[in-house]
């Protein structure tokens, strides 16, 4: 999911300031000003912050990454450093990850992976999944394996079920788009795809 996911009920943890980081300016899409997702923004000086900051897009005005937010949040997540930006997904609530593309293997370095994996285990029982992106690319991450879901676009959701069985069982991960028809009845187009959960060995 390319857009900026926005962050405006969130308040900014003391001390955490954006100071040379940038990189939401490049890794997202930004509609009112038409700016690619994975491009620097024209208005955007990398390291030094933005040439329009007191007339902001209101993606860009509202949003915050979860490394200014979370004050739990590693120190190694500020996003210059990660080489990806944090976020939670204000409708679904799934924790977002967007990759710098210059460095797409970001997110399988450590520790950075491991806290994906973590993350993933507190919050998949609750509903709240963790997917990664490299512009519009996404890998779901299970609390053992990353599955690769291919092009991902914001109005489309993923749910994961998992089917209880003798050697662990089998997560099924569905990714959904509604559509509503002429007559005014709601289609729901999905591709699902199965995945025997992985021994802890």
């Amino acid at each position: 999911m390319t857009t900026a996911s926005t962050e405006s009920k969130l308040q900014p943890v003391p001390g955490r300031e954006c100071g040379s980081c940038s990189l939401c300016c490049k890794v997202y899409y930004i509609d009112e000003i038409q700016k690619a997702a994975g491009k620097w923004c024209g208005q955007c000086k990398p390291g030094r912050g933005c040439k329009i900051h007191d007339n902001l897009p209101s993606q860009c005005a509202q949003f915050e990454c979860l490394w200014r937010t979370d004050a739990a949040m590693p120190a190694q997540w500020k996003p210059d450093q990660a080489k990806m930006v944090a976020t939670i997904h204000p409708i679904s609530q799934n924790i977002h990850i967007q990759v710098d593309p210059g460095l797409p293997s970001a997110w399988s370095r450590q520790p950075y992976h491991g806290h994906l994996r973590q993350w993933a285990t507190k919050n998949m029982p609750k509903g709240i999944y963790v997917v990664v992106f490299v512009n519009e690319l996404a890998t779901l991450v299970l609390p053992d394996q990353d599955v690769a879901l291919g092009p991902v676009r914001p109005e489309q959701t993923i749910a994961v079920r998992l089917e209880p069985g003798p050697n662990g069982g089998v997560y099924e991960v569905k990714v959904s788009t509604l559509r509503t028809m002429d007559d005014g009845q709601t289609l729901e187009i999905a591709s699902s795809s199965r995945h025997p959960v992985k021994s802890a060995a």
